[in-house]
């Protein structure tokens, strides 16, 4: 639908995503080494980081992990494109993630709608209200 839009993974979800193939006895020591990773301050010293990341996970002898970050690593530097002062906003998808989880808790408690046209307005209600309070309060992002 949008083709010049960009894809930022969320950095989050790339940490578990490592995590999944490293030993529990390492994950705080690799959580440390990603947060290094995402912690620089230019697209060029994050690529840096991350190649010596790569290099640290194989020489401990986490390849998969090691694969994983090299293979991952550009999906979550989109953020970088962008001024720095909105890295902190976009890095993370949590807000959409948030939205989703409260209206699913929403729509769960209804249990069955009637039809769809009650389903959409309970939501759109919902949102209608976030947007009014929470997001019309602050800015998300200044421009």
């Amino acid at each position: 639908m949008f083709p010049e839009a960009k894809y930022q993974r969320c950095t989050v979800h790339f940490y578990r995503n490592v995590f999944s193939v490293t030993p529990r006895s390492k994950v705080k020591l690799v959580d440390k080494m990603l947060k290094a990773i995402h912690a620089q301050e230019s697209k060029k010293a994050i690529r840096e980081k991350a190649k010596t990341v790569v290099e640290e996970l194989r020489s401990m002898k986490l390849k998969k992990a090691a694969k994983k970050v090299e293979d991952g690593i550009e999906e979550t530097l989109t953020y970088c494109d962008f001024p720095s002062e909105h890295w902190t906003r976009i890095r993370t998808n949590n807000v959409i993630e948030r939205l989703n989880r409260e209206i699913r808790r929403r729509t769960r408690v209804v249990g069955s709608f009637p039809d769809g046209n009650s389903a959409l307005m309970s939501v759109c209600a919902r949102l209608r209200h976030i947007a009014g309070t929470q997001w019309g309060n602050k800015k998300y992002i200044n421009m």
